[in-house]
């Protein structure tokens, strides 16, 4: 769902510019409170991991494809400040080396596809798991109703900010069903990767998910008919904290796969906003892309002749350089949020 140039005129463009710079404002401030030492380095991971899965993509119609947005499960794993942030950096590294998502459009892109989704996603994910049985498939329901209906939210929202700056003149209600009716079908392969995903790291590491923390609860002493016992006076010995670097490891190989072999496999056919502005002519005054001539550009190596070797390669950098800038933003907020009670203003009397 990425908007090229061209698409939406200057005025939405600079006001959705805004509107997504307010956003990873206030996501640099939300991710302080959600960002801890295990979650840090996780975060930039997460985005790598997004970065690598939206090259697979998958068929849902007829000469139509779709590719994860990432929205709901980045919230559901890190946290949505944090998710936020997650999706607009894999969006930068889109648009500015691989020429994918507009220069312009930025804006419309962040606002859409990091923000709408993960909002979204993340307050039906909410919902859900406080009706839901406190056990990880509580947890990989909430994810998979959470990631469904994120993607027809977002082409709603495209579909709104089209009919505030659409550069063409198709009728509006023609723009609402094509968008939604093929969104309605990428969501239900959204939910199936969003709950496949949050559903391997709850059963291995619950407490590493966002979402599923205070799913697993101390265990309690009881007596015999059931009643609850006094917690013994002397605390227990704290447990041994566990190292992240496995499922980091684990994560990061899953990535590079993706991204470095799978990809290669992946539906050449237009995704569900290319196929529907072509049929409806959104395109017609679309804009090359200024990174057009990136040698990263639509995810092929320049001068690398044989495209499985190119795009393969295309896609581990592409992962590389996810990883690198998310990690470096999120241990950045981190350190600022360690650093913060030591500027905080001391009261109270000597």
């Amino acid at each position: 769902m990425h908007v090229p140039d061209g698409f939406i005129d200057a005025p939405v463009s600079v006001a959705t510019g805004v509107l997504a710079a307010g956003a990873v404002s206030v996501g640099l401030r939300g991710a302080r409170r959600e960002l801890d030492d295990k979650a840090a380095p996780l975060a930039g991971l997460v985005a790598a991991f997004v970065f690598a899965v939206q090259m697979l993509n998958f068929p849902v119609a007829a000469g139509t494809s779709g590719h994860l947005l990432g929205g709901a499960l980045a919230a559901i794993l890190v946290g949505p400040y944090t998710g936020v942030l997650c999706i607009s950096v894999v969006l930068l590294m889109q648009s500015v080396l691989f020429a994918d998502g507009g220069l312009t459009a930025l804006g419309v892109n962040i606002s859409d596809m990091a923000v709408v989704t993960t909002v979204v996603a993340y307050g039906i994910f909410r919902a859900l798991v406080r009706v839901l049985p406190r056990r990880p498939s509580g947890v990989t329901i909430a994810s998979f109703v959470a990631a469904l209906v994120s993607v027809p939210a977002a082409a709603c929202a495209f579909t709104l900010i089209y009919a505030l700056g659409g550069t063409t003149d198709v009728p509006l209600g023609k723009v609402f069903t094509a968008m939604a009716g093929v969104h309605v079908l990428i969501g239900v392969g959204e939910a199936v990767i969003t709950a496949l995903t949050v559903g391997a790291v709850v059963a291995v590491r619950p407490d590493l998910v966002h979402g599923a923390r205070g799913l697993v609860r101390p265990l309690e002493l009881r007596s015999p008919d059931g009643t609850a016992l006094p917690a013994p006076a002397a605390p227990a010995p704290a447990p041994a904290r566990r190292s992240t670097r496995p499922v980091w490891i684990a994560g990061l190989l899953a990535a590079l796969v993706c991204a470095g072999g799978v990809s290669y496999y992946a539906s050449t056919s237009p995704d569900g906003l290319e196929k529907v502005a072509h049929d409806k002519g959104l395109d017609s005054k679309a804009e090359d892309h200024a990174a057009k001539d990136s040698p990263l550009a639509d995810y092929q190596v320049k001068d690398v002749s044989d495209a499985r070797i190119s795009g393969g390669l295309a896609g581990v950098i592409g992962v590389g350089v996810t990883l690198v800038a998310g990690t470096g933003v999120f241990l950045v907020v981190r350190r600022r949020r360690t650093a913060a009670p030591a500027d905080a203003p001391v009261t109270g009397t000597a």
